[in-house]
């Protein structure tokens, strides 16, 4: 409904003053790719996911190790040794879920992490936009990169992506 809303409201700024509206685009996920910071970045969180996924196998390991143990030992236990070995296995289980919660959850340290590195560089390509924008008197600038039903047709003159990339100081490696 709320897209809707908006679509409604592009329409309507469309048309009743589109002859005087500038529109373009931009594609910050080309932009970001260009940028030699954003590979350091994706490495260094690379980097940081891998040793906290190897962490997170670990765990997962020595449940699994505990569980094998159990199963070869079953025969001999009583129920009771059965019963405290199981929830030694089960507190493993939880620890590993909430370490896996809280370093790749939805607000994890990873996002954090993520957001942390990145929004330096996303306040400087955004600056980038503003001023050619502000420079090129553009109304509105789609990105094409925020959602692939956002555009679905794009004229290649209202392309503002290599300006930006200009703006930030940076060539595109095709040319």
């Amino acid at each position: 409904m709320e897209k809707c809303l908006k679509l409604l409201l592009l329409l309507l700024l469309f048309s009743a003053g589109a002859k005087a509206q500038k529109v373009g685009y931009v594609d910050t996920e080309f932009i970001l790719n260009k940028h030699p910071e954003y590979k350091q970045i994706q490495d260094e969180l690379q980097a940081l996911g891998d040793e906290w996924k190897k962490e997170a196998q670990k765990l997962e390991s020595e449940i699994k190790e505990l569980y094998n143990d159990l199963k070869a030992e079953e025969v001999l236990l009583t129920e009771e040794m059965y019963e405290e070995r199981m929830a030694v296995i089960k507190e493993k289980e939880k620890a590993a879920t909430a370490f896996k919660n809280r370093i790749f959850g939805v607000k994890g340290q990873f996002y954090q992490k993520q957001t942390e590195l990145l929004q330096p560089l996303q306040s400087k390509v955004y600056d980038a936009i503003d001023r050619v924008s502000k420079r090129n008197n553009i109304a509105m600038l789609f990105d094409k990169a925020s959602s692939p039903t956002a555009i679905i047709y794009t004229d290649p003159r209202h392309d503002y992506t290599e300006f930006v990339l200009e703006e930030l100081g940076l060539e595109d490696e095709n040319e």
